[in-house]
């Protein structure tokens, strides 16, 4: 496979490569590889983490042609990331992020990440190295990812953000189905 066929990809929360949005892009004809956010990586402070996400993507997809897709958690990473680098010049895909932290009434759940104020507060301040072709996809039920702060972030920085209609946190997979093939044809 050419680096053309190449896909970075940063999944979730204890995700894999391999599996869900990772063997879509297998399934499409892709190469697939980034980090898993489980097992050595996932031991390492969050600091080391980015650190190694900096590395890879200056080392091997710093181009144009370069695609990165992040699911959840995995795009707070990638955002924390990319605000300690000059803006990605690849395309990036963001669906669901996580960017900050986010409580639940309803599971009785709350998140915090590390440094959870950060990507706002750069956002705010106009501070945050936005990718040109970059953009997010939210579901509007998404309690972890929060439609109004994830909408607010691209507003922020300029990153287009569509809110898909009574998807959840996981989005409807037909929709994101679709929307692989369309993103990874263009």
């Amino acid at each position: 496979m050419t680096a053309m066929n190449t896909v970075y990809y940063l999944p979730g929360a204890g995700g894999q490569l391999a599996t869900g949005l990772g063997q879509a892009l297998r399934d499409r004809g892709f190469d697939v590889t980034g980090r898993q956010t489980r097992g050595e990586f996932r031991a390492l402070g969050f600091m080391d983490q980015l650190q190694l996400i900096r590395d890879d993507l200056q080392s091997y997809f710093w181009n144009k042609h370069a695609r990165v897709i992040c699911n959840s958690y995995g795009s707070y990473l990638f955002l924390h990331a990319q605000s300690q680098m000059e803006p990605f010049p690849g395309r990036v895909l963001m669906l669901s992020p996580i960017v900050g932290e986010f409580t639940s009434d309803e599971t009785s759940t709350t998140f915090s990440p590390p440094r959870p104020t950060r990507l706002k507060e750069l956002a705010e301040t106009g501070q945050f190295p936005a990718p040109a072709r970059s953009e997010i996809h939210v579901g509007s039920e998404d309690w972890q990812s929060i439609p109004a702060n994830v909408q607010a972030f691209g507003h922020l920085t300029g990153i287009p953000v569509t809110v898909v209609r009574d998807g959840g946190h996981n989005l409807p997979k037909t929709y994101v189905s679709d929307l692989l093939d369309q993103w990874l044809k263009d």
